[in-house]
């Protein structure tokens, strides 16, 4: 990998692309193994620059300059533990986050150029939205209007005045910090995407805490939420999924070049790229312990020596996700959540008089009520509740989808999304940087070889090979990323782009039936094996049936010990429900390069059963 150079598969691009799917995305896959992305350095470059210059220069000048508290932006030591600074840069990180330049931002999550998308699509008049819910008045539709560009607007306008506001008593006036908490969740009834891209679950309730709480009960509070945060996301890491997010993540690492180190993240590198044990161990030591046990022992320690070593065991934790520049790249979050550690903890320790004791007991109540309702509820039903106020940001057990096209053509069109401030991504490429159309189309393929380095994949793409008729010659796209140059943003969750986004993309582009195939699954509830499926055909949404062809669901442990080409055909799906009069079209053929032995298997005769069986939760 050079400094502009990426490190590109070695494939000869027209040849390549006439190989079968499930033979590309092998290569594909394997190529992620020890290179990632093969993004060139200089795109972390800008990352960098955009964490150190932007986020933390302008942040911290802002914040301490405004709150008349005598200090300059480089005094560290002198500025690190006061409130007002914390309020602020809280604050700015939400700002950062609503205007799409924090998380989901760049090439690493599918926008080439320009590279900003966010408030490009939300800030303008026409552009799609998703509603949460059709019962709620006033919030018909499916697009923005001057009301909806009016309250977003007036939402980040009320974060900055906050930020530049002098200091009041050594905290942020609490005046200031109600608008846009109001702003937000009127946003929130008419507009999903923004309410979560702004990241308000997680920040939304410190600021509440700021206004409402005395000075004492504020800090304990946001203590409680943020070990909340920490622990939610560590026990969303139980289970099958996130040892399939690990080892990928490290591949496409950059503070990991060497390609020995990478392979070693898998089973047995080029045969079997399960996860191995140094990506389990990184997972569910590195990754479910530190959350669980660390965020316990700041809560409750009253030792100052063991709580600064947990303190710097935390920071470390952020640090490193930060270096291995994950693809929804939440730099700025883990930055915060780095520095909120060391304000909370090392400057307002529980034997200071801020622990879990002192704070009021109808308080800590309401701060365990705001802070575990969602968690549980998303982790019972993730059909109700986005992964994000789930807390399992990140887990690998996530709502996600591909999309196939049956040309180039019928993919085109997307583009006649008006107004939409992004093309297609095989556009980004090939009209915004010039990339040859091969080149720009294995790039793109490279993030679906990345897909199915994941659980959901396995099952995803076994319903292609049983729904789509001559898989091999469809062009797919992994959902995530075109969902991004749609609506501005998407950070992992398929409920951004399930049912409600298709319907308002086939009001303007009116696929045809049989043109545009979408494989959607829901996350595994924590109580279940299992993972629920459907299929959907856009150029159908408008059937009583609402597009679906088919439901059923799929054991996640079976999906897990797949390979990710799948070898041996696709993977057992239980089907609960078709839709009357369809026959599934497929007919792959699992090639004779994929295949470890035995004879050809068509995919749409075997492997399915209607109802759930003594299979479940076995291993394939």
């Amino acid at each position: 990998m050079g400094f502009k150079t990426p490190d590109f598969p070695p494939v000869d691009p027209e040849t390549f692309l006439q190989k079968p799917l499930m033979e590309r995305t092998k290569t594909l896959a394997l190529h992620w193994c020890e290179y990632g992305f093969g993004t060139p350095k200089m795109v972390h470059t800008i990352y960098i620059f955009k964490l150190l210059f932007f986020y933390i220069g302008i942040g911290v000048t802002l914040a301490v300059l405004t709150s008349d508290i005598g200090m300059k932006p480089w005094e560290i030591d002198q500025w690190w533990d006061q409130p007002i600074v914390f309020q602020k840069l809280v604050m700015w990180t939400m700002l950062l986050e609503a205007l799409g330049v924090a998380g989901s931002w760049g090439p690493l999550s599918g926008t080439f150029k320009p590279m900003t998308a966010g408030v490009r699509f939300w800030a303008k008049v026409g552009t799609l939205r998703v509603r949460p819910w059709k019962r709620v008045p006033f919030t018909a539709g499916d697009s923005r209007t001057i009301v909806d560009v009016g309250l977003y607007l007036a939402f980040c306008a009320s974060l900055l005045i906050a930020i530049c506001s002098p200091e009041d008593g050594g905290l942020v006036n609490e005046a200031l910090l109600f608008p846009p908490l109001i702003l937000i969740g009127l946003i929130g009834l008419r507009d999903t995407i923004v309410f979560l891209a702004a990241r308000t679950e997680q920040y939304a309730p410190w600021i509440f805490f700021f206004a409402v709480f005395d000075f004492v009960d504020m800090i304990v509070a946001v203590k409680i939420a943020i070990c909340i945060i920490w622990i939610g996301a560590g026990v969303s890491k139980f289970g099958h999924h996130f040892g399939c997010v690990v080892a990928p993540m490290m591949s496409n690492s950059p503070a990991l070049p060497s390609r020995k180190i990478k392979r070693m993240m898998y089973r047995d590198f080029p045969t079997d790229i399960r996860p191995g044990k140094i990506s389990n161990f990184l997972a569910h030591g590195g990754g479910t312990f530190v959350e669980l046990a660390l965020p316990l022992i700041l809560l409750f320690s009253t030792n100052r020596e063991l709580t600064i070593a947990t303190v710097v065991g935390m920071v470390i934790f952020h640090i490193f996700i930060v270096s291995a520049f994950p693809l929804a790249v939440p730099l700025e979050w883990n930055i915060m959540f780095a520095y909120a550690t060391v304000f909370l903890f090392a400057g307002f320790p529980a034997q200071d008089g801020f622990g879990v004791g002192d704070i009021n007991g109808g308080l800590l109540l309401l701060v365990l009520v705001i802070g575990l309702t969602f968690p549980i509820l998303g982790n019972l039903r993730p059909d109700l509740v986005s992964f994000l106020p789930s807390m399992r940001q990140y887990a690998g057990n996530w709502a996600s989808a591909q999309w196939a096209f049956k040309s180039r053509e019928v993919e085109a069109k997307l583009n006649k999304l008006t107004p939409r401030p992004h093309l297609n991504q095989i556009d980004q490429l090939t009209q915004g940087m010039g990339y040859p159309d091969p080149i720009a189309e294995i790039t793109m393929q490279q993030t679906i070889g990345w897909r199915t380095m994941h659980s959901q994949a396995r099952g995803l793409y076994s319903l292609f090979m049983h729904h789509v008729p001559d898989l091999d010659r469809w062009t797919v796209r992994e959902a995530e990323f075109a969902c991004n140059s749609i609506v501005g943003f998407n950070f992992g969750d398929g409920h951004f782009h399930d049912e409600r986004l298709l319907t308002a993309i086939q009001k303007r582009c009116h696929f045809e039936p049989g043109e545009f195939i979408v494989v959607w699954v829901e996350s595994q509830p924590i109580h279940k094996p299992t993972q629920t499926y459907k299929v959907m055909d856009v150029g159908l949404l408008d059937t009583p049936e609402g597009g679906i062809l088919e439901r059923g669901w799929w054991s996640v442990p079976e999906a897990v010990n797949e390979q990710p080409w799948l070898p041996n055909g696709p993977i057992n799906l239980h089907v609960t429900w078709t839709k009357d009069g369809y026959v599934r079209p497929g007919n792959y053929v699992v090639p004779e390069s994929l295949r470890p032995g035995g004879s050809t298997t068509p995919a749409a005769t075997t492997k399915s059963t209607e109802s759930a069986d003594d299979r479940e939760g076995q291993p394939a």
